[in-house]
């Protein structure tokens, strides 16, 4: 799911967020210092060198005694010349610093940082520049030879002079030379909105199979950046995920589209503040004859807070400005149902809700799940449901599955894990700002991929690309590391059999479909290998490497099907070195997970290609057989017996499932997610002599979880409500 802040140019505007920098110190008082000196920030928080409990950036100040214990002081922010600043922003009394969240009228403003004990005072200048509030949008899309499209991204300040830089890049960090053509940028300033600038991007005239390039917009000299990967290919596909955040005017509506209920805001007063959404993922038919939408918990039914018969609007509040009541959307169906969350014997994140007469297309149509149209475009499509009468698939590992969702639209990626049992934090409001459970769901479904799904694609279903079966119900993911999209799903048989049982009184519900069909994937690929290989190794890591090479070498008999040895980098834990073992690819070897403490990676080959140094470099350059039962069920079984006691003893851990090992894709591993925050000194290579494979990222809750150091958000105009605190 999806939130939007509500964005005022004025006093009104109440949310502050962002931040970044840190220098020397420079005070006024003698008694004590502060750290970090003057220094130089954006509204986004970009560089920021701390989080606040709440999980925001922040840019945290302290003050020191001449003989270094810490000062006790009062801290206090105030601007420096009166310029036009909403506020200059908040510290707390532990000196973590918040700057406003966007500038009025002024493309830098200095604030000071004070900190005062008894009659010594001490102060650094703060300079804030402006900064984004979202990303580019859209923030993917296909598109194919000539084709054009326009790309917009927000800058955090009212008026003044800055524009967006937008720059052509083979990469989404900015570097290399991207294919097409931009137009130069216009930029629309006013008193009350943020600033708003547009390029338009044509696709070159040929395209030769499918490939990547970039649109990365940045301000001034500020770190902070956010990109468009624009998936160019030859086929002729254009595809846009607008389309899927549009309000439907012509016909009933269509699913994958933006959605969400109708009081699913929050208010500070009288005014709405944020609001949430997320996405209307597919039709079921219920045995009474009705029609019903099928979404997530927290989409549909605000995380257990809502009443039967709530409004249930199309497109969702975050693409009306946040305005339930205004024109702009479209009630389609009432909530009559969900699974709640309170329950421990529940283990989806579902709801429904009855659709009104005529509001939504009956066949179930998903958009972009069709075949391409005449135009590049992709046609709707309902799901398919001839294999299984319409009560979904069981999923595979490395299946590749589609979703169409309200922020990313069509997109294809890879069952990474299965059996996975992941814990998810709710709140009570859209600006999470309140906590509401942390609950833990077993056997669900992961997926990877480049640009998979963001915040608003919660509620997709997740079909079989080869013949849109549904796989899944889409509820929580995030970025990890590495830059890919991590997703999880609840299994489509799942969903139903928790509905039929806890919601339907009697009532039971399969999906609504037609024949199978494949779907034309859009597949931004996935970098997880490759950013493993790219990131550095240490010192140490090195000289661990070297050391475990000498033992390695004792190892190699071509006889038995091991041909050489090499240093090299983990793709399970990156950063991590690994021992490569190159093996006959036409026998059937056992390499151990381990040489002298340090991963091993099996890569099949050649006597010729390790004799003359063109033998690959990862397990991964060859296409990765698929497991088969009696490789994963010992893996899970293993998983079974560990995984609460692990995500118990070591809290960092919170999923844990069963995927294919990234440098020995013959082998099973034990995937386990890591909050970024809170790494652990040691990540064990195995356990029980099953591989380990780590992904490192936020924890899941239902918005995005990001690894970079911006958090966007979206704007809209303040409204009144008629729903009280």
């Amino acid at each position: 799911m999806l939130r939007v802040l509500a964005f005022a140019a004025g006093p009104a505007f109440l949310i502050l967020a962002g931040c970044g920098g840190g220098a020397s110190a420079n005070t006024s008082g003698g008694a004590f210092t502060i750290a970090p000196g003057r220094a130089a920030l954006d509204t986004n928080c970009t560089g920021c060198n701390t989080m606040s409990a709440e999980g925001r950036l922040v840019e945290q100040f302290k003050a020191t005694l001449a003989n270094g214990e810490p000062a006790s002081v009062t801290w206090s922010v105030t601007d420096v010349n009166g310029g036009n600043v909403p506020a200059p922003g908040s510290i707390t009394a532990s000196g973590q610093y918040t700057p406003p969240s966007y500038l009025l009228g002024e493309d830098s403003v200095p604030v000071k940082i004070w900190a005062t004990n008894g009659g010594y005072t001490a102060s650094v200048e703060v300079v804030v520049t402006p900064g984004f509030l979202q990303p580019i949008s859209p923030e993917n899309l296909a598109l194919g030879p000539n084709s054009s499209t326009s790309i917009t991204a927000v800058l955090a300040q009212t008026e003044g002079s800055t524009a967006i830089n937008f720059a052509l890049a083979s990469s989404a960090s900015g570097s290399g030379v991207g294919l097409g053509a931009l137009s130069p940028a216009n930029c629309v300033r006013g008193k009350l909105t943020a600033t708003t600038c547009t390029v338009t991007y044509t696709a070159p005239p040929t395209i030769a199979g499918a490939s990547a390039t970039y649109i990365v917009a940045s301000v001034g000299s500020s770190a902070s950046r956010t990109f468009a990967e624009i998936l160019l290919n030859g086929a002729g596909i254009n595809s846009s995920p607008l389309s899927h955040q549009a309000q439907q005017l012509a016909g009933p509506v269509l699913l994958g589209s933006s959605g969400g209920n109708g009081q699913d805001f929050d208010l500070y007063k009288s005014t709405i503040s944020d609001c949430c959404g997320g996405t209307l993922g597919s039709l079921l038919r219920g045995s009474d004859n009705n029609q019903y939408l099928l979404s997530n918990n927290h989409v549909l039914a605000r995380s257990d807070q809502a009443s039967m018969g709530e409004p249930i609007l199309q497109p969702g509040l975050i693409d009306n400005n946040c305005s339930p009541n205004a024109p702009g959307v479209t009630p389609v169906a009432t909530l009559s149902g969900f699974v709640p969350f309170r329950s421990a014997s529940t283990n989806v994140d579902a709801a429904i809700a009855l659709v009104a007469a005529g509001a939504v297309d009956p066949a179930g149509s998903i958009l972009e799940l069709g075949a391409r149209q005449p135009d590049g475009t992709l046609a709707a499509a309902a799901p398919g449901i001839s294999s299984s009468n319409g009560k979904g698939e069981a999923a595979a590992l490395s299946l590749k599955v589609a979703k169409s969702g309200r922020t990313t639209g069509l997109t294809c990626g890879g069952i990474s894990a299965l059996d996975l049992d992941v814990t998810v934090d709710y709140f009570l409001d859209c600006a999470e700002t309140r906590p509401y459970l942390s609950k833990t769901f077993t056997h669900q479904l992961a997926v990877s991929g480049n640009q998979f799904s963001d915040a608003g694609d919660s509620g997709s279903l997740l079909v079989d690309a080869a013949n849109a079966e549904p796989v899944g119900l889409y509820f929580a993911g995030g970025i990890d590391a590495s830059g890919v999209s991590q997703g999880v799903a609840n299994p489509a048989p799942e969903v139903l059999g928790e509905l039929n049982a806890q919601v339907g009184g009697g009532t039971t519900y399969t999906f609504a479909g037609s024949a199978d069909h494949a779907v034309s994937c859009l597949n931004y690929g996935d970098s997880t290998v490759a950013a493993a290989q790219g990131q550095p190794l240490s010192d140490a890591e090195l000289a661990r490497g070297q050391q475990a090479l000498a033992q390695a070498r004792m190892i190699v008999n071509p006889a038995a099907g091991i041909l050489g040895v090499a240093t090299g980098k983990s793709s399970d834990r990156p950063g991590e070195a690994a021992v490569l073992v190159y093996t006959d690819e036409n026998m059937p070897v056992a390499v151990p997970p381990t040489i002298d403490g340090v991963r091993t990676e099996a890569i099949p080959t050649t006597a010729h290609a390790v004799a003359f140094g063109s033998a690959p470099q990862t397990a991964f350059e060859i296409a990765a057989p698929a497991l088969p039962s009696a490789v994963l069920a010992p893996a899970m079984a293993l998983k079974n017996q560990l995984a609460a006691a692990f995500m118990k003893q070591i809290p960092a851990f919170f999923a844990i499932g069963v995927g294919q090992s990234l440098d020995n894709p013959r082998e099973a591993a034990l995937v386990i997610y890591v909050d970024r925050k809170h790494i652990p000194a040691q990540l064990p290579a195995m356990v029980n002599g099953l591989r380990t494979r780590y992904v490192i990222m936020d924890r899941l809750h239902v918005t995005r979880s990001y690894a970079a150091p911006v958090q966007p958000a979206r704007q809209c105009s303040p409204h009144k409500s008629a729903r009280s605190l």
